[in-house]
C-alpha cells in the first residue's frame, strides 16, 4: 500500500512526543533518532524545523524526520537547504547529530525512504540538502540531484568491550598508547580513578563542574553557550540512557563524562578533565579506561568515542568506523558558478 508523505508546521510538543515516541517503540533508532535526543534538542534551542511524516492508508505514522529550512552561506551568496534533523542555523545546531536519517517503521525501510525522497523531490523550495552524519552509502543518497557532495567523511573510534573481557583493555593498544596510560596511572596512586554516577541531585553541579574544567580549552567551546548547557541538563535528567560519570581519586576529581547508553553500547558525548598534574599525567586517558573496564563489566559491547579525527580517540581504539556529511545540489544558475570557482581556486566544497 502506498504511503503518504506530508511535510507540516511541528506540532505542540505533547503531540509531537506522543507520535515520536510510539514510532521509536516500533522502530529500530539510533540513540540520536530517539525522543531523548530530539526532544532535548528542539525544547532546549527552540527551533522550529518541518515535520515529514509518512503514513499508512489508516494514518499510522511509518516514518518521521524534521527538516530545518534555511538560507545558509554559499561561496556566492546564501542558498535556500533543508537540513535533515537539524535546524540550518549553526548556533542551534550546535548538539552535532550523528547517525542521522529517518525514524522507520521496521520493516518499512526501503518503501519509507523512497517515499520520503519522492517528497522531497515535489519541493521546489530548496536548492540544497544536508545530510549529516549519515552512514557510508544510506540510501538517503540515491536521490536524483545536479552534484553530490561528501564534505567530511570521519571515522567513529571503538573499543570492543567483548575483547576486552576476554583479554587485557592495555594488551589490546598500541605500545605507545600502553606505556602513556601506565606512566599515567603511577601519578594516580597507582590506579585508575574511581567511577560515581551522578545522582539527580548532582547532574547540575556536576555539569556546571564540567564547564568550569572546560572553560579557556577551546577556542569554541560549547560549553560557553546556555542553550547547548541547557541540552545538556536536559539529556542528564530526563533519560536512563544518558549517564554522568565523575572520575576520582585521593586528590580529587580526575574527570567527567557525559556519555550514552543504546543497544549494548556507551558513548561518550561530552567530556571535562582535570590539568595534568605532571609532564606524563593523562587525565582523558585515564578517565576513557576507566570508563572501558566500568563498561566491559556491565557486558556491554562497545564503547564508543563518537565522530572525531581526534589522536587520542585513536590511541584508545581497538576498531572504528565512519560518518559522513553530505551537501545534494539541485541545478541552479549560481551553484553552477560556484562548482566552476571551486575548480579555479581549488577551494573544496567544505571551505
Amino acid at each position: 500500500m502506498a504511503l503518504t508523505a506530508q511535510f507540516t508546521r511541528l506540532p505542540d510538543p505533547a503531540i509531537l512526543a506522543t507520535r515520536w515516541q510510539a514510532l521509536e517503540s516500533r522502530a529500530t533508532p539510533s540513540f540520536f533518532l530517539g525522543w531523548t535526543w530530539t526532544g532535548a534538542w528542539l525544547e532546549s534551542y527552540g527551533v522550529r524545523p518541518e515535520l515529514l511524516a509518512l503514513t499508512d492508508p489508516q494514518g499510522q505514522d511509518i516514518a518521521l524526520a524534521l527538516f530545518g529550512h534555511a538560507m545558509q552561506p554559499r561561496l556566492l551568496g546564501p542558498t535556500a537547504t533543508l537540513s535533515l534533523n537539524q535546524s540550518g542555523d549553526a548556533a542551534a545546531d550546535r548538539p552535532f547529530i550523528e547517525y542521522n536519517g529517518l525514524l522507520i517503521a521496521k520493516g518499512r525501510e526501503g518503501e519509507a525512504t523512497e517515499a520520503a525522497l519522492q517528497a522531497l523531490q515535489k519541493r521546489k523550495d530548496w536548492r540544497t540538502l544536508r545530510f549529516s552524519g549519515i552512514a557510508p552509502g544510506s540510501p538517503l543518497l540515491e536521490i536524483p540531484a545536479r552534484r553530490k557532495t561528501r564534505l567530511d567523511r570521519s571515522p567513529v573510534y571503538q573499543v570492543d568491550l567483548e575483547a576486552v573481557r576476554a583479554s587485557d583493555y592495555l594488551a589490546l593498544l598500541s605500545a605507545n598508547s600502553r606505556s602513556q596510560i601506565r606512566r599515567a596511572i603511577k601519578d594516580h596512586d597507582g590506579a585508575l580513578p574511581t567511577i560515581t554516577k551522578a545522582s539527580a541531585a548532582e547532574i547540575e553541579p556536576w555539569l556546571a563542574e564540567m564547564q568550569a574544567l572546560n572553560t579557556g580549552r577551546h577556542a569554541d567551546n560549547a560549553w560557553d553557550d546556555p542553550a547547548f548547557r541547557r541540552f545538556a541538563a536536559t539529556l542528564a535528567t530526563r533519560s536512563d540512557k544518558v549517564e554522568l560519570l565523575r572520575f576520582t581519586d585521593r586528590e580529587g576529581v580526575v574527570g567527567l563524562l557525559l556519555n550514552f547508553l543504546h543497544d549494548g553500547t556507551a558513548m561518550n558525548y561530552q567530556s571535562a578533565f582535570a590539568a595534568p598534574r605532571t609532564a606524563k599525567d593523562k587525565p582523558g586517558l585515564l578517565c576513557h579506561a576507566a570508563a572501558v573496564g566500568h563498561y566491559a563489566a556491565r557486558n556491554l559491547k562497545l564503547y564508543s568515542l563518537l565522530a572525531g579525527k581526534d589522536r587520542y580517540k585513536q590511541s584508545l581504539a581497538t576498531r572504528e568506523e565512519a560518518l559522513e556529511w553530505w551537501q545534494i545540489d539541485r541545478f541552479s544558475p549560481r551553484l553552477e558558478a560556484e562548482a566552476i570557482l571551486r575548480k579555479i581556486l581549488k577551494r573544496p566544497a567544505s571551505a
